[in-house]
């Protein structure tokens, strides 16, 4: 197996006969208008071929600046809320070691996140950390004004500059923002900082495979080559000329608009690697943002599993019947740990000496679908052949080009997000800032 598979017989199970093939219209025109760039948001699709448009020299010029920051930081901190960090922290974290940051040993810095938040405790207690490390920052923003990251970056920018001096601060800051124009930019070039571009027209949940997403997966030392090769590969794999039957993307947006027709208007996506729970978080932005709109769209939940079996799964077994389940399943993990004899017994366990246990999470993950599915919840399992930087970019593609075609076929914009502003203006409005007077007037009389 060279390429990650969509298994869907427990889903269709609960569909009636004809549900998939009525949406086959639909599903085909939805994906031809995306390669065309004929469909609503058709500004933000530069997402579509940017695997294959991927040029050696671009790639060059992330890794030679990721070695910059290698060489010269013990901790780098990417400054990003939403798509400007959920997609690099998803990848850093399925590739890396999961305590690392407890035990480095100085072969690669330590990731840390920022500007995700406004939790004063955790930006205090962030810079009590970095006190005395040689860090530095890669900021994320195309305008350089959004409170969580501009807020973290103001903070950063003056200790790594009070520690490590201008010169070296202006040589370990790096900006990822807009060719042109906002404040981020301003900064950039005031500062002299090192920069790379979010395309204009690639929207945040999309842009992982942009800078956004290459410069802090090159920092943390994994191969963004690869990565590419697996988005590029998949590109070709989900094209509208490619037949339905051995479409992922499209099979997958047809799958879940056909199960959000029945009925199930909430999607669980689970997985049974601890490595994948931030993935989880890059799905749900993808979707819930692309999707959520007009008074539709699928909820999109996650589960880490065997872990939530012991508290979500009481309700995904026994709860309303709104839900459906896709799992995210790796064939073949990195280490193998096998189950040690123990004289006493007392777990009863010894039944397992000299299993993998990986072995028994395949069997806690088959024996959870099988009681799911008698529970009345439909389920779809991708299978990736293993957890690496090229399946990695297969998974990532196939979730962005499924997400255009369902969203298209839904009948709502995927590339906008209007709801995004409404907490903003109220935020704003309560704080006080210059030019919101009517609105602070107004929500005043409210509270």
């Amino acid at each position: 197996m060279n390429t990650i598979s969509l298994e869907s017989g427990k889903a269709e199970q609960f569909l009636a006969a004809g549900a998939i093939e009525a949406l086959l219209p639909q599903v085909e025109a939805a994906n031809r208008a995306l390669e065309d760039g004929t469909c609503a948001g058709n500004d933000f699709l530069g997402w579509m071929h940017l695997p294959s448009s991927i040029t050696a020299e671009h790639l060059a010029d992330l890794k030679a600046t990721a070695e910059v920051l290698r060489a010269n930081c013990d901790t780098i901190v990417v400054a990003g809320i939403g798509g400007s960090y959920l997609g690099a922290r998803a990848v850093i974290e399925a590739l890396g070691n999961q305590f690392e940051w407890l035990t480095n040993n100085g072969e690669n810095p330590v990731m840390l996140f920022a500007g995700n938040n406004i939790g004063e405790d955790y930006l205090a207690e962030l810079c009590e950390y970095l006190k005395g490390r040689r860090f530095g920052v890669i900021n994320i923003s195309k305008s350089g004004t959004t409170t969580e990251t501009a807020l973290a970056f103001r903070l950063l920018k003056k200790q790594c500059e009070d520690q490590r001096g201008l010169e070296m601060a202006r040589k370990v800051i790096v900006a990822v923002t807009d060719a042109k124009k906002g404040a981020a930019r301003v900064t950039a070039d005031k500062e002299g900082y090192k920069s790379f571009i979010i395309p204009d027209n690639v929207g945040g949940r999309f842009s992982v495979l942009t800078p956004v997403g290459l410069l802090p997966i090159a920092c943390a030392g994994f191969d963004i080559e690869a990565l590419v090769k697996g988005a590029a590969d998949m590109e070709k794999a989900t094209a509208p000329e490619v037949p339905f039957a051995e479409n992922l993307a499209a099979r997958y947006a047809a799958l879940r608009n056909a199960l959000y027709n029945a009925g199930k208007k909430i999607e669980i996506l689970a997985n049974y690697q601890p490595k994948l729970h931030s993935m989880n978080e890059w799905w749900k932005q993808l979707y819930g943002e692309s999707e959520g709109k007009g008074g539709k769209g699928i909820f999109p939940a996650a589960v880490d599993l065997t872990t939530d079996l012991h508290s979500m799964g009481q309700w995904i077994q026994d709860g309303e019947r709104t839900i459906f389940e896709t799992v995210i399943s790796v064939a073949q993990p990195r280490h193998t740990v096998l189950f040690p004899h123990d004289e006493e017994n007392l777990d009863g366990l010894n039944f397992l000496e000299g299993r993998r246990v990986d072995e028994v999470n395949k069997m806690a993950e088959l024996g959870t679908q099988l009681a799911h599915v008698d529970g009345g919840v439909p389920n779809l399992r991708i299978v990736m052949p293993e957890l690496n930087a090229y399946y990695l970019g297969q998974l990532i593609y196939f979730f962005e080009r499924a997400c255009g075609i369902s969203g298209l076929v839904l009948g709502v914009n995927p590339f906008d997000q209007p709801g995004v502003e409404a907490y903003k203006k109220n935020m704003f409005a309560l704080l006080g800032k210059p030019g919101y007077e009517a609105e602070t007037a107004a929500i005043r009389e409210r509270i």
